[in-house]
């Protein structure tokens, strides 16, 4: 059973990841310092948003997940092909985004450029995902561990790094112009997906209704201590130009050896991330492959613990990806964008579930948190196309499907219409906290 302080280490654990390692400084370099103003949006948005999630924790403890509330309020197409697929997205993206972070910094250390930290990403991948084919895994403990060091230097940094320099680099205020904080919100939106995770576990704490709240509750006052003091010290120090902000951070106060630790953190945090992460994109996308949503061949061996052929499907977009990257075609704050835009995509279905789901005071808290998500989401500009073109395929590929079913029953006479039978495929659902650590 879980109690107050490991429910609010889970809900930490679910936001902190090795987005932290760079995303900062990619909204500091898109708004300037008043990418400020983008974080002190964010931890406002946060805060009904964490609600919302806790209530429908509490009054809806299932282990599915923000998918079950979707499929609940707007029946199973939306949960398991649109919601799934949106979420699939955001891993195919993404996966590639943190393993880059690890790159960067390994580049970082060894003096090199782009090209080495493209190699060393995708060499993480085939470490990562030949481990997962092997059925190794990192437990979801040891994986809290490493969120709980990184929270530990990053807290160290701040502390080195800003007394003596609380006043510099912030003029100008808004080099980039206001509009410029919404496109920097929209990057940081990527640390703050997580919020939702903590709700399929609300039957493990022994009184959910009063555990689960003081829980979220100790994790808001974390995550606004520890963001707040991050994008303070980003600013602070001008490493919005840098890959390895981090890195910079530390070296600050400790120089060399303090950026070569950061260094190997960064790779151990990245790599234990993806472990976790990249069993549960393999599932989901064996389940949706099951369920009609994805070419088939995706789900023959869902049989297996770690399912092998969507890994291998996975592998390579990656390797796509990133020889995009290293021939400049896109770059990381791309990756990170369309990722997070998925990630919006699914948090505004849910959040509408949420609306039908609630009511009273919880309603007008989904309410506040869906108007507020649909804002951020406006500045993912042309991104939105990925999730919109995820729908209409899978919605589609569903379609085309069920006509060949249909053409295949039609010479049966004996055949009604009838409902269809419960599914024996695992449900396509959302990766628990011990499943996720953001990739973000």
């Amino acid at each position: 059973m879980l109690d107050v302080p490991r429910g609010a280490a889970l809900y930490v654990g679910a936001l902190v990841g090795p987005g932290l390692l760079l995303v900062p400084a990619l909204a500091a370099h898109a708004a300037g310092p008043a990418s400020i103003a983008a974080w002190a949006a964010l931890l406002v948005l946060s805060a009904p948003l964490a609600v919302t999630f806790a209530a429908l924790g509490v009054r809806r403890p299932v282990a599915g997940g923000v998918s079950a509330y979707v499929e609940e309020a707007f029946g199973k197409t939306a949960a398991a092909a649109v919601t799934g697929a949106w979420f699939l997205a955001a891993g195919v993206f993404g996966g590639p985004a943190v393993a880059l972070i690890g790159g960067y910094y390994v580049a970082d250390l060894t003096g090199s450029g782009t090209a080495v930290a493209v190699a060393v990403a995708l060499a993480i991948y085939v470490v990562v995902f030949g481990a997962n084919a092997a059925g190794l895994r990192l437990s979801s403990g040891f994986q809290l561990f490493l969120s709980a060091v990184l929270v530990g230097v990053v807290a160290l940094a701040v502390a080195v790094a800003v007394p003596g320099r609380a006043g510099d680099h912030w003029t100008p205020f808004a080099p980039h112009g206001w509009w410029a904080v919404g496109t920097a919100a929209n990057i940081l939106m990527w640390l703050f997906i997580g919020w939702e995770a903590m709700a399929q576990l609300a039957g493990e704490f022994r009184d959910p209704r009063r555990q689960l709240p003081r829980a979220m509750a100790l994790a808001f006052a974390v995550i606004a201590v520890l963001y707040t003091s991050l994008a303070v010290a980003t600013i602070v120090t001008g490493a919005g130009t840098s890959r390895v902000p981090l890195a910079d951070l530390v070296a600050v106060g400790f120089g060399h050896a303090g950026r070569d630790a950061t260094a190997v953190l960064a790779v151990t945090l990245t790599m234990g991330t993806m472990n976790v992460y990249t069993s549960s994109v393999a599932k989901l996308a064996a389940a949706l492959a099951r369920d009609g949503t994805l070419p088939a061949w995706l789900g023959g061996d869902a049989h297996r613990s770690i399912p092998r052929r969507p890994l291998l499907a996975l592998l390579a977009l990656a390797a796509v990806f990133l020889a995009a990257l290293a021939a400049g075609v896109s770059g990381t704050g791309d990756l990170i964008r369309t990722s997070a835009a998925c990630f919006i995509a699914v948090y505004v279905f849910s959040l509408a579930s949420a609306l039908r789901l609630l009511d009273g005071v919880l309603r007008l808290a989904a309410f506040v948190s869906l108007l507020s998500i649909c804002v951020v989401g406006v500045f993912s500009s042309a991104y939105l196309a990925v999730p919109a073109v995820t729908a209409l395929l899978v919605l589609g590929v569903r379609r085309a499907g069920a006509r060949r079913s249909g053409r295949r029953r039609r010479p049966s006479p004996a055949w009604s219409p009838r409902p269809a039978p419960a599914e024996a495929a695992p449900s396509a659902r959302m990766p628990s906290p011990s499943d996720r650590r953001r990739d973000r």
